[in-house]
């Protein structure tokens, strides 16, 4: 903390003038790279934990003991689509740049082989018929427009945007409509905001959330569901499945993809079950992904989701070895369906990142990063799908 302040004051005085404010801050490299490095350990801890637990608890919450976490279970981060999706974006702006466009964009995706469901699925399709994003996305043309599947891919646009939400948000912009809209786009942009935030907060969750929150329209129901779960914790700090029951009655309905079936991959449920596993995880890794997987649903996408903000929030070195060690075996070996291993991402990430600070008015320097930060800033425009009781998955 004093090297980080210290290196705050030197920034604030070399680069004077109109820029000598609050909104110009210090982000060590090292401290970047042990973040960067925490939050994809942190995705690919969660997801392997909860991975067995997959829509095997739908509706109804798992109370019985879970599966110890042993090192070697990360291996199977390796196949796992919540990770390598996001490769398929990371290819695509390493190979067009930062300025991507919507069909570059789309056209990168379409060309995956990989196996998709849901919006991912009918996104895709769409592009390679000729519907580009953002109409690929749409309501009009997807009906799985609120799923949860961006809320699933959209981490890598907070983990190349430390301090700079409203960047990260333009990226999520291009990418997340190619298969979502309305609550299906907000749940991305919320979790890439709260990366954001994760950068410059170790500890606080609760902080962290509220700047992802602040990414998004209040008056839309993703913003409204997580509101309410952040109200319920306060009234019940100590009892997680209180609360779980809480968002059961209100916002477990049927009004998603998959009608009269308990399964529910909408993007706000789901993003609620993140949240609990933030909230009532306390900043400790397995209290987090137990949570984030006995909410049920899509619990190793929760999981992993949660696992990768705390990580980027206590930076890889801190979560130990008991979580990361079996990293060692496989942090050469590619990723399905991706050049990328996890030696590679890293550095990746950080040329893609030390672009983005430059495009938005900051600078790199020898030891440091000189971000010019951003406020979270919703958007102007609400775009809230109302899901008709009859859609059909197609």
């Amino acid at each position: 903390m004093k090297r980080f302040l210290l290196g705050t004051l030197i920034v604030l005085w070399l680069v004077g003038g109109s820029h000598c404010d609050a909104d110009t801050v210090a982000l060590s490299k090292e401290s970047f790279l042990d973040k960067c490095k925490g939050a994809w350990a942190g995705q690919m801890i969660g997801v392997c934990f909860a991975d067995i637990y997959e829509f095997k608890s739908n509706a109804k919450p798992i109370t019985e003991p879970l599966e110890p976490w042993k090192p070697e279970r990360i291996h199977g981060a390796l196949m796992q689509d919540d990770l390598y999706v996001e490769m398929t974006f990371l290819k695509a702006l390493e190979e067009h740049g930062l300025e991507i466009t919507y069909e570059q964009a789309g056209k990168a995706f379409a060309d995956t082989k990989y196996k998709l469901w849901h919006a991912n699925r009918v996104g895709r399709d769409n592009v390679r018929a000729g519907i580009m994003p953002p109409m690929s996305g749409h309501p009009d043309h997807n009906s799985h427009s609120d799923d949860i599947d961006f809320q699933i891919e959209a981490d890598l646009f907070g983990i190349l945007c430390p301090g700079m939400p409203q960047e990260a948000q333009r990226l999520c912009n291009i990418f997340g409509r190619i298969m979502n809209y309305g609550d299906g786009l907000y749940g991305g942009i919320f979790v890439a905001g709260m990366y954001a935030a994760a950068y410059f907060e170790d500890e606080n969750v609760l902080h962290v959330i509220q700047e992802g929150l602040r990414c998004i329209p209040p008056e839309s129901t993703y913003h409204q569901c997580i509101s309410d779960v952040i109200h319920w914790h306060a009234e019940h700090p100590d009892d997680w499945l209180a609360v779980w029951h809480k968002i059961e009655e209100k916002w477990q309905t049927d009004e998603d993809c998959l009608p009269n079936n308990p399964v529910n991959i909408d993007a706000k449920l789901n993003g609620a079950y993140v949240v609990m596993g933030l909230l009532y995880g306390g900043g400790d890794v397995l209290k987090t992904v137990e949570i984030a997987t006995r909410c049920g649903q899509d619990a190793d996408c929760n999981a992993s989701t949660a696992a990768g903000v705390l990580g980027c929030m206590k930076g890889f070195a801190a979560l130990g070895d008991h979580w990361t060690s079996g990293i060692d075996a496989i942090r050469d070996k590619p990723f399905s369906f991706t050049p990328h291993s996890f030696d590679t991402l890293i550095p990746a990430c950080q040329q893609l990142t030390e672009g983005i600070i430059k495009k938005t008015g900051g600078q790199v320097e020898d030891e440091d990063y000189v971000i010019l930060r951003q406020q979270p800033k919703a958007p102007n425009t609400l775009e809230q799908l109302r899901r008709p009781s009859w859609a059909k998955m197609d």
